[in-house]
């Protein structure tokens, strides 16, 4: 959520950034709501002073025989009924303002360039060198069946489409690329490790921008006030929600490994395919909480942590700076991880890394008092996937295919998988 003060002290800038974004709001509705809140505060504080001014009269009428105290009781009356009534009218505009600022996206930072869409999303840099194969490389759900790592067919049978068994080796390689993820960033990153629930109240998901707006995309339990995380970034990003932190304790660095869950509405007949686009995925998630000051250099560091993920597994990737018309709602500046398939002779998305300044402390009330003894501030936070491991899954089985059909193992990962270094069959 963004400060009323800003949008209305910047409404034109505000308005070309709605427009970068492809969003479609008319910011005269706000205008008009803000105004008619200043005006119904103003007739409030006047009638109470009235009431206080006509409560002193009575006080007084007893040595002063001329004034009518009925009369006067009748006038505070009358003017108490106003002020209920501007109360409950406020209330409704209030509440009409908390509604409408909740579906406003994030501003951009300078450093976003102005896009359409994915096309336009200028790329930073590239790091590993696409792997040239003597054979016709396969797609990671034919190789995948063909070892007896991943059944697709089952997890229609036990759910519905998009969801997958992994098994075998392939359940053994998700589980090794979770440990050594984590292990990677506790270890050498610095992040405290947490386990949050995988279930979260409505409030929780409001704090990080996901309700109201994505609700559709959102598994909800049907007795209960709660939804399935879309992705560990909400429980972990809500730790210190309607806190006050000393800026002595920043940065505060958190990483977790979780299922997300997700409807993914609105992508039907894309990736339809193998694990690119499931309902259900394994995800290790990193997210940050710090200063204004230093949420650039953390963003920076944020996404040189996810690098090295790609980096240690040896797997060819490029760094992208999404434009205006590809950000996410929440973020003001974002970079997307790309890892290349080879199945696909493209770079396929694995990572995103985002500043969200102030927009997710706004929704849910986190600060910091800062050390020289300054008015308390709003945190900045940032989140980004360290990495999602199902689409590493996909990246290794393809990247690591070889002409018989089996995997090569990274050699990072061979001690997470027990010393095997080849996937070669059922």
């Amino acid at each position: 959520m963004l400060d009323i003060k800003y949008i209305l002290a910047n409404q034109p800038e505000y308005s070309e950034c709605l427009k970068n974004r492809h969003h479609d709001f008319d910011l005269s509705v706000l205008v008009g709501l803000d105004e008619r809140r200043r005006k119904i505060i103003g007739e409030t504080e006047d009638l109470k002073a009235k009431r206080n001014e006509g409560s002193r009269k009575i006080g007084s009428a007893k040595n002063n025989p001329d004034i009518d105290v009925n009369a006067l009781k009748a006038e505070i009356k009358a003017i108490g009924e106003n002020i209920k009534t501007l109360d409950t009218e406020l209330a409704e505009i209030e509440s009409k303002l908390h509604d409408y600022m909740m579906t406003l996206p994030n501003k951009l930072s300078d450093t976003t360039p102005i896009g359409n869409d994915e096309n336009d999303n200028p790329v930073v840099r590239k790091w590993g060198e696409p792997k040239k194969f003597d054979f016709e490389p396969k797609p990671h759900w034919d190789l995948a069946e063909a070892l007896g790592i991943m059944d697709f067919e089952k997890g229609v049978m036990l759910a519905q489409s998009r969801f997958t068994v992994l098994q075998g080796m392939g359940a053994r390689l998700e589980r090794a690329l979770v440990n050594f993820m984590l292990d990677l960033h506790t270890q050498k990153h610095g992040y405290l490790e947490v386990e949050p629930p995988f279930m979260v109240r409505s409030a929780i998901l409001e704090g990080t921008g996901q309700l109201p707006k994505f609700a559709e995309d959102l598994y909800k339990l049907q007795n209960d006030d709660l939804w399935l995380i879309p992705t560990a970034e909400v429980p972990l990003t809500n730790l210190n929600r309607e806190s006050i932190l000393d800026e002595k304790d920043l940065p505060l660095y958190y990483t977790a490994y979780t299922p997300c869950f997700r409807r993914e509405a609105g992508s039907a007949g894309r990736d339809v395919r193998g694990l690119m686009r499931q309902h259900q995925f394994d995800k290790v998630e990193m997210v940050k909480i710090c200063t204004p000051e230093t949420s650039y250099d953390e963003l920076e560091k944020l996404t040189n942590n996810a690098e090295e993920v790609l980096q240690i597994l040896e797997l060819p990737y490029r760094v992208v700076n999404l434009c205006s018309g590809d950000i996410g709602f929440g973020s003001c500046k974002t970079y997307d991880l790309e890892v290349w398939l080879p199945s696909q002779n493209k770079y396929r998305e694995i990572s995103s890394c985002s500043n969200c300044e102030d927009f997710q402390a706004r929704r849910m009330s986190l600060r910091y008092r800062p050390e020289d003894g300054g008015k308390i501030r709003f945190a900045h936070t940032l989140n980004g996937s360290g990495i999602a491991v199902g689409r590493t899954v996909i990246a290794i089985v393809e990247n690591y295919q070889n002409e018989d059909g089996s995997i090569t193992i990274p050699k990072a990962l061979v001690p997470y998988m027990n010393g095997l270094e080849r996937i070669t069959g059922k």
